[in-house]
């Protein structure tokens, strides 16, 4: 029998990716013994001690154990935690000895969502790869920059840790983590259970682009708000350099350090977020929205899409406008 333990971690935290993770494990079990079979998990909410933690003002989690209580386990499964990441990852410090000792000794490890700033805290990421929710993007990079964040992933898996893109996706990797403790059967038949979508490993659909201003780069940050507002317009690097009075290779240098983009990568990001929204709100059609946004080789245009969101501008369309969906009545 695998042990599963479930942390319940101090300050505010996503308590439906703690309860739906229980769900999921014990599911399983239940699906089991139906079967005449024996449950495969022991699922455990392990805090920092026992102490009862209150989430969202109202919702009360009991820890079944404290770290302390557990000297082996099989799966660390560490949910999302909110607020202000140095103020809670404070609060939760004593986890982190504990979690790279049961990884030292064989455990695995999985983190939801911005779990990934506990997990990142530990050191276990130090020079890997992991995910987070897109929205936390520039915060992780800034916070962890020996750690290699491939937001577009929904699911990482490297040496015995795992780790999830944003919100519901955790999903996707639970349904992932059961397959390989159980089988494909299995979790084929929870995602349908569920009602979750399985083998979604892409979460670029979903990121709104919003270039990182938390920097102390003055013309960084005007060469950013004029690519923002001019972004119709055909831009290159020499004519940004020319502008701010900085030679190209300085500029990109900059622009690359204070916002993880190179400036490139800024002006084609902004110009496909542009588009996305236009293709939300508007009735325009694809050659109208590439002009609008300062393309004019439409086959340039889908591919940089695609990269950005990896959806063509027609699935896209068709996914998020509303003009697009009828509703049965």
């Amino acid at each position: 029998m695998k042990h599963i333990s479930i942390l319940v971690p101090k300050g505010p935290a996503n308590l439906g990716c703690i309860e739906g993770t229980f769900k999921a494990f014990n599911t399983v079990n239940e699906f089991l013994e139906a079967r005449d079979q024996y449950p495969l998990f022991n699922i455990q909410l392990v805090g920092i001690n026992k102490d009862v933690q209150t989430y969202d003002k109202f919702f009360k989690v009991h820890p079944d154990a404290s770290i302390n209580d557990i000297k082996k386990t099989d799966l660390v499964v560490i949910p999302p935690v909110n607020g202000k990441w140095d103020e809670v990852i404070a609060l939760n410090k004593d986890f982190f000895p504990w979690i790279s000792r049961q990884h030292k000794n064989g455990s695995e490890v999985a983190s939801l969502c911005v779990g990934t700033f506990l997990l990142a805290s530990t050191g276990l990421l130090d020079n890997g790869k992991c995910s987070t929710h897109w929205h936390a993007e520039n915060d992780f990079k800034k916070m962890f920059p020996g750690v290699e964040l491939m937001s577009e992933k929904i699911i990482t898996d490297e040496n015995g840790i795992y780790t999830s893109g944003g919100a519901a996706s955790y999903w996707n990797l639970l349904l992932y983590i059961i397959e390989k403790y159980t089988d494909r059967e299995m979790a084929i038949l929870l995602s349908k259970y569920f009602e979750i979508e399985i083998n979604r490993n892409n979460q670029s659909t979903f990121i709104m682009f919003k270039g990182q201003k938390a920097h102390e780069d003055e013309p960084v940050r005007k060469a950013q708000e004029f690519i923002e507002c001019n972004f119709q317009d055909k831009l290159s690097v020499e004519q940004l350099a020319e502008m701010f009075a900085l030679g190209r290779r300085s500029l990109e240098r900059r622009f690359k350090k204070a916002t993880n983009n190179t400036v490139v990568e800024y002006i084609q990001r902004v110009k496909i977020e542009a588009a996305k929204k236009s293709f939300e709100a508007s009735g325009k059609n694809i050659n109208e929205v590439m002009y609008d946004v300062g393309y004019n080789d439409t086959k340039a245009f889908r591919t940089t899409f695609k990269k950005i969101t990896g959806l063509s501008p027609v699935e896209y369309k068709n996914k998020y406008s509303s003009r697009s969906h009828v509703f049965a009545r």
